[in-house]
């Protein structure tokens, strides 16, 4: 029998009604050789506000990551939250799955609506991103917050997730099972809540995990293949560095280790006691 209803797709709903209330309209445009990318931006930029452009993890879409911080964050900056691609409706032909061309595309967009300077915030993955957009645009960033990004990850500090084989870490990143979804939430929350019934959980696997599976297999193989801790660049920028004090993705250690190798001298180090990857105190990698 075909399903009728979906709390998936109602929270999708839900999430996309409080942004539009926020005062953030749905933005597409194409950038040419197969790729389309996807923003949420706000209905009139203020000048007089500065920008911030908000860059989510692996999960569902941006909205899902960021709904609860968008009240607190719009009184007092014009906030840009994009889509990657592979998520929510950005998505590309071409073959490339690099952090870098993830942040090239995001300033492409950024160009596209005339957005020229912008402090940015990346969490999980989508501070590797964010780090690439202050390595590779110096003179378009201001400040950079860094939320449980294992930018540092290389052999020397090779914790967390991917002391396990990137079969095994993609697996549980891209849950298709209710026992990979709850193995996921055990790794993600410092006090994992209840995760419902198998139902839900299918549910959740079939409207946000099935869509470009094997693209998003591609950008995990990705970071793992570009690990070396030579090959990070150096950021100038102000920064900051946000993470989660029993975080099993990406350990803290690997914010000291960031600060070490890759981040300003002066960059500041908070560790909360809660893990925030993937909300105000939830987790996806």
């Amino acid at each position: 029998m075909a399903k009728c209803f979906s709390f998936t797709a109602l929270q999708d709903s839900c999430y996309r009604y409080s942004f539009s209330r926020a005062g953030l309209k749905s933005f597409t445009t194409e950038l040419g050789d197969g790729t389309v990318m996807h923003c949420w931006v706000p209905k009139t930029h203020v000048r007089s506000k500065p920008t911030l452009l908000l860059i989510h993890g692996f999960g569902a879409n941006a909205m899902w990551q960021f709904n609860y911080f968008i009240p607190q964050l719009k009184s007092k900056f014009n906030v840009y939250v994009p889509d990657l691609l592979f998520f929510g409706d950005s998505y590309t032909t071409r073959p490339e799955r690099t952090k870098a061309f993830q942040a090239q595309c995001v300033m492409a967009l950024m160009d596209a609506l005339n957005v020229t300077n912008m402090d940015l915030m990346g969490m999980s993955y989508g501070g590797f991103v964010a780090y690439s957009i202050a390595a590779q645009f110096k003179e378009r960033v201001g400040r950079v917050v860094l939320g449980c990004a294992g930018v540092c990850l290389g052999k020397d500090t090779e914790k967390g997730l991917f002391r396990l084989s990137v079969d095994d870490a993609i697996n549980i990143l891209m849950p298709q099972n209710p026992e990979k979804v709850r193995e996921l939430v055990r790794l993600s929350f410092h006090k994992p809540p209840p995760t419902g019934p198998n139902c839900f959980l299918n549910d959740f696997i079939e409207v946000m995990c099935t869509e470009y599976r094997q693209e998003k297999k591609e950008l995990i193989q990705a970071l793992h293949e570009d690990r070396e801790l030579s090959n990070l660049p150096k950021i100038t920028q102000p920064t900051l560095i946000i993470w989660g004090e029993y975080d099993q993705i990406f350990p803290v250690v690997m914010a000291h280790t960031l600060k070490r190798n890759g981040a300003p001298s002066k960059s500041q180090i908070v560790t909360v006691a809660i893990a925030i990857r993937g909300g105000v105190y939830s987790t996806t990698a």
